[in-house]
């Protein structure tokens, strides 16, 4: 996607929807290092924001966000609309982090 037109919205200002071309999702999963989970460990102890984890997490979401932007563009589109995020634990350590939404064509008011 050149410009990457996403919203959480249902529509884009300015935009109309011409073609609802179908769900585009990316999808990553990933683990924990031990280094990274003893690293996290340690921080837990101290109390706070636990900056391992966060990293982790926003670099998971940042890839899957790609990933989505990836696929809705070699579906046509060029936009997404209703974007979300999901996560969920897969086994102890192992996450994946899902992000989706509506695939769209729109053109300039």
């Amino acid at each position: 996607m050149e410009q990457k037109m996403v919203t959480t919205g249902l529509e884009l200002p300015g935009y109309k929807i011409v073609e609802n071309v179908g769900v585009a999702r990316g999808i990553i999963v990933r683990s924990r290092s031990i280094i990274g989970s003893i690293g996290a460990g340690l921080q837990t102890i101290v109390g706070g924001n636990i900056s391992l984890f966060t990293e982790l997490c926003e670099q998971s979401r940042e890839d899957a966000f790609t990933l989505l932007c990836e696929h809705a563009e070699k579906m046509g589109a060029n936009a997404i609309v209703g974007m979300r995020y999901d996560a969920n634990e897969v086994s102890a350590g192992v996450a994946e982090v899902l992000a989706y939404g509506t695939a769209v064509v729109v053109e300039k008011i």
